[in-house]
């Protein structure tokens, strides 16, 4: 019996997430070969990463390695890193630059495509042995993938049929990433965190912004973000993505504090003897200082305060995923404005004043719901029903969830009777 014959959604509105797409190992198997093997874009890395011919990163697209570098044509390539011949991982390193790639474990060499150019002992030794003469170098290259840029940011698919990168991303989305990449940048560099729980709580937790204002108590007492300031999320067309978005100084401290008392939320028990690296600096028009900006399935684009990073989400396991942090800043940064950015992601990563937070946060759920695979978690803040327009004026929402629980149910094959989309 498969999935969709046997699961069945509690709300068609996504309201209600059984706690058993979390913790099903069949379920994984299958988010692997459907999310991330599907009819989605995924997030791959930074053209700044890879300037020159023969530079090349690995890293993992779902749970398949992958190398990307550029070619002596100037262009990205990505193909899965596992040699066709007996499955070893070709490249281990993390970064390089080379002329090719070749398998330690017999030796077969790949250019910088991914095509096969050498095996050793194709034609034996003293005419014994070797491979048979019809061989064909071309039907045993590595699995190429589908790479488009956009302003610099590289996405990778394994699929022939997905729509266009700019169509995927939807124009809220297109227009925030080129905002974030609007000139040149340097990568300053990278953080890793493993975080024991399913990957998919990470993602509704980057979609649900008022969280942030509850558990990150350092980010609410220096006003990085409140709920009483301005701001929203912009989700695209088909409501997978999303942007949430807020502006430092569009409240006071007086309106917070009332607010936050109202909800009996503790606020204002921190102090900090230096609070300089805190420092906002405008660097553009629209005047916002925190924007966590979400594509499905695997990447978050960060802007807090002068802080600016990627996420890249790479599942291990149904129990764990890896998160991976690059870090970067402009071309034309002044030392000082570096520094600067660098101080600023003492808030981020692992260890983070207030990232730190989010991947506690997402082990005790992941660990307090093993058991309860026939119950549902809520996800109903601001409203059950369908989800009207891509611009939403609150922070104070679940909407953001919803939609991609709704795309991540259409790529699986398990939507709802009359489900959102």
């Amino acid at each position: 019996m498969s999935l969709a014959e046997k699961f069945e959604w509690p709300r068609p509105d996504y309201s209600r997430v059984p706690y058993r797409l979390y913790h099903d190992k069949d379920i994984f198997t299958q988010e692997m070969d459907k999310v991330f093997r599907g009819d989605c874009w995924l997030f791959l890395g930074l053209e700044a990463e890879v300037k020159n011919p023969g530079d090349f990163r690995t890293t993992y697209l779902g749970d398949t390695p992958v190398i990307y570098n550029r070619g002596p044509d100037g262009k990205v390539h990505a193909f899965v890193n596992r040699c066709a011949h007996r499955g070893a991982t070709v490249r281990r390193e993390p970064f390089g630059n080379a002329k090719d790639h070749t398998c330690i474990y017999h030796r077969w060499n790949y250019d910088l495509e991914g095509n096969l150019q050498g095996v050793p002992f194709q034609r034996g030794v003293h005419g014994k042995g070797g491979l048979s003469p019809d061989f064909d170098k071309g039907d045993h290259g590595l699995r190429k993938l589908r790479v488009e840029s956009y302003h610099g940011i590289l996405f990778a698919t394994f699929s022939d049929k997905v729509q266009r990168l700019v169509d995927y991303l939807g124009p809220n989305h297109a227009h925030h990433l080129k905002r974030l990449m609007h000139k040149p940048i340097k990568v300053l560099g990278y953080m890793r965190q493993h975080i024991y729980g399913n990957w998919k709580f990470y993602n509704e937790n980057l979609r649900d912004l008022y969280h942030g204002v509850l558990l990150h108590e350092f980010q609410t007492t220096f006003a990085i973000a409140r709920m009483t300031q301005q701001g929203g999320s912009k989700l695209d067309p088909r409501h997978r993505h999303n942007l949430s978005w807020g502006i430092e100084g569009t409240d006071s401290d007086e309106d917070a504090a009332k607010a936050y008392k109202e909800a009996r939320v503790r606020d204002g028990q921190l102090t900090l003897k230096d609070d300089s690296f805190l420092g906002f600096r405008q660097e553009f028009p629209d005047r916002i200082s925190i924007s966590i900006c979400s594509v499905f399935p695997n990447a978050c684009f960060q802007q807090i305060r002068n802080s600016l990073a990627t996420r890249h989400i790479r599942p291990k396991s149904v129990d764990d995923f890896e998160l991976y942090w690059t870090i970067f800043g402009y071309e034309d940064d002044t030392p000082e404005m570096i520094r600067h950015r660098i101080l600023q992601s003492n808030m981020i990563g692992p260890a983070g004043l207030i990232s730190l937070e989010d991947g506690e946060a997402v082990e005790i759920v992941h660990r307090a719901t093993h058991r309860e695979t026939d119950t549902a978690t809520v996800v109903e803040i601001g409203g059950r029903g369908p989800i009207v327009g891509t611009e939403i004026d609150s922070l104070c929402i679940d909407i953001p969830c919803r939609g991609f629980w709704s795309y991540y149910s259409e790529l699986m094959g398990i939507e709802a009777d009359g489900g959102i989309r």
